[in-house]
């Protein structure tokens, strides 16, 4: 209180009136007498849990000072306030990402352009690059590798016959030219950086009408190397399918950074951390809302039921038996039967999961890719985790991938969260430990007979927390943003995650904001239509950016940011001339 709180007195003014024994004129006279006040930790305290309506049993964040400065980060550093609006799109704006230095951010929209952003005091645009001459009809998504030398780009590319398929183009960040092209199937892949030169990309091959398989290749970003002893691409996994599920929204998290969160969400592990490492409570609002985690599936793929060691071939040959004879009852549908029979024939052709996740060395370069999946239906209702060992991660060795067994078809996965709902987002964290997940729920105890016809879904979206260390689901989910759209309209709306705050776009014409530690909601985004996306810059959290169907992309500041950047910009001098005139006169 030495410099005086920031807080200014009509936010006070609202603030006290939370109290039930303070009335309208206490109030006043405390507004006027707020320097004293803000040393009564006994009374911030108790504002904060009524004003925010905050659960008691969660503490204050072990990096502040006082309740009041909890009061003061959360009015004054949230990203709320509109600073600019970039209108150089002309069609809906899909997705945006930052440079890790925050120095540049790319846009990619329905109008087919991928554009490059200069992060200064005045956004500022740099070099936009058109898709069309490629067959491309839009950009979709955009990710820079690690050093920000390159630019990933993923759109929806226009085949033969009008047939849409995806692909992904490498641009330099050294003179905007393009290196490479990768093929990408289905498009919703999007396709993510492994390092600093490979990328992930995906292919889909149809076996039956409900029955597929997707393989996911890595690729050289540097495609023109001309040598016939180095490999530009190389198989990473091939995985089958079900129930018209495929393989979407790849992404990598870094294993080896688990042990030094940036932010512990797990009040238990906190409390054993407390000694070594700031952490905070993943607060809820009533003691329901503080029930245990759900226990996510352990095994990683679908379990067949016990035949009592019958082989896999003799289990298919002894169910055609059946189905001949008349023995199979109640009698199955065409897709019940080509399901039944791809389980069958995937039971012994399947490379068996890795070692146990949660058994991970810390200091091990391993990483995880993840994606969403499914094995009801084709929306994605499942999240699948998959180990990539250190020497996987280059093109080099066979182009087919490591070698294995002639009965070692497909690749299991090692982990599957199931999310019962339809996914539409997916982001980490900074430091990798927790991923984010936006979805629509299925209703309680819904029976899907039909994989071409998932459940309803609900308007209310859901923002799940799950921790990559223990692959549980954290506390509760997050909830304020909706969507409309019904299962088969269903789009991606891009969330982010900073060390503090995740935002999150929503189609009822808002982003929004959360903090990560309360589990509350702090601000809401005004568009004038769907925000797609949301971005973070990674090294100023107090800096968002917003994309919408609007053809806008808003950018926000924090109230402190903002005065910080306004004391930037130099004061005008009077002119030499108006000075000799004043001298004359």
């Amino acid at each position: 209180a030495g410099g005086g709180p920031l807080l200014p007195d009509s936010v006070l003014y609202e603030i006290f009136l939370y109290l039930d024994h303070v009335d309208v004129l206490s109030v006043g006279l405390v507004c006027r007498q707020w320097h004293a006040v803000a040393r009564d930790e006994f009374l911030w305290k108790e504002l904060f849990y009524r004003y925010y309506r905050i659960s008691r049993e969660v503490p204050r964040h072990p990096a502040a000072v006082s309740w009041y400065d909890e009061f003061q980060r959360l009015y004054d550093t949230i990203p709320c306030v509109e600073v600019q609006a970039l209108k150089e799109h002309n069609d809906q704006v899909l997705h945006l990402s930052f440079s890790h230095s925050g120095c540049l951010f790319a846009s990619c929209s329905k109008d087919c352009t991928v554009k490059i952003w200069s992060n200064e005091l005045e956004i500022s645009l740099q070099h936009s690059s058109n898709m069309r001459p490629y067959n491309w009809s839009y950009t979709q998504f955009s990710q820079f590798n690690s050093d920000d030398s390159l630019l990933l780009v993923s759109g929806v590319f226009v085949g033969p016959h009008n047939s849409s398929s995806g692909e992904i183009a490498v641009i330099s960040m050294e003179n905007f030219t393009l290196l490479s092209r990768v093929r990408n199937k289905p498009y919703d892949v999007f396709g993510c950086w492994l390092n600093e030169t490979n990328l992930i990309s995906g292919n889909l091959h149809r076996i039956g009408r409900i029955t597929s398989c997707s393989v996911l290749w890595l690729n050289n970003a540097f495609q023109g190397i001309e040598s016939e002893n180095v490999n530009v691409v190389k198989r990473l996994f091939k995985i089958q399918n079900l129930n018209a599920s495929t393989i979407r929204t790849v992404m990598v998290a870094d294993c080896s950074r688990y042990d030094s969160p940036d932010l512990l969400l797990d009040y238990e592990e906190q409390l054993a951390a407390s000694s070594t490492c700031p952490v905070f409570d993943l607060g809820s609002d009533s003691e329901e809302e503080e029930a245990k985690p759900k226990q996510t599936p352990e095994p990683a793929v679908q379990e067949l039921p016990d035949d009592g060691g019958v082989t896999a071939e003799d289990g298919l040959q002894q169910f055609f038996d059946d189905i001949m004879e008349g023995r199979v009852r109640p009698a199955m549908t065409e897709t019940e039967l080509e399901t039944k029979v791809a389980e069958l024939f995937v039971r012994n052709r399947t490379k068996l999961p890795e070692l146990n996740l949660l058994s991970t060395d810390s200091n091990s370069k391993t990483k995880y890719l993840i994606f969403t999946t499914g094995c009801l239906t084709y929306s994605p209702h499942q999240i699948g985790i998959k180990r990539i060992l250190p020497h996987q991660m280059t093109t080099a060795g066979p182009v087919l991938g490591e070698e294995r067994r002639s009965d070692e078809f497909f690749d299991s996965l090692d982990h599957v969260i199931d999310i019962h709902g339809h996914i539409i987002g997916m982001g980490l964290s900074p430091d990798h430990r927790y991923l984010y997940v936006n979805s629509r729920a299925w209703p309680r105890d819904c029976v899907i007979s039909d994989p071409m016809q998932p459940p309803p879904i609900a308007e209310e979206i859901d923002l799940h927390v799950f921790d990559l260390k223990t692959m549980k689901e954290v506390k509760r989910a997050l909830r304020a943003h909706r969507a409309y759209t019904p299962n088969e309209e269903c789009f991606f709306i891009f969330l982010d995650v900073s060390r503090d705050f995740v935002a999150s776009g929503a189609e009822d014409r808002h982003g929004y904001i959360w903090d990560r530690h309360y589990n509350i909601c702090l601000a809401k985004l005004q568009h004038d239509n769907v925000v797609n996306s949301v971005a973070f810059s990674p090294v100023e959290q107090e800096l968002l950016l917003t994309a919408s169907d609007d053809t806008t992309i808003k950018v926000w500041r924090s109230p402190r940011a903002l005065r910080v950047q306004q004391a930037r910009k130099p004061r005008p001098r009077k002119l030499l001339f108006s000075w000799l005139m004043n001298q004359k006169s």
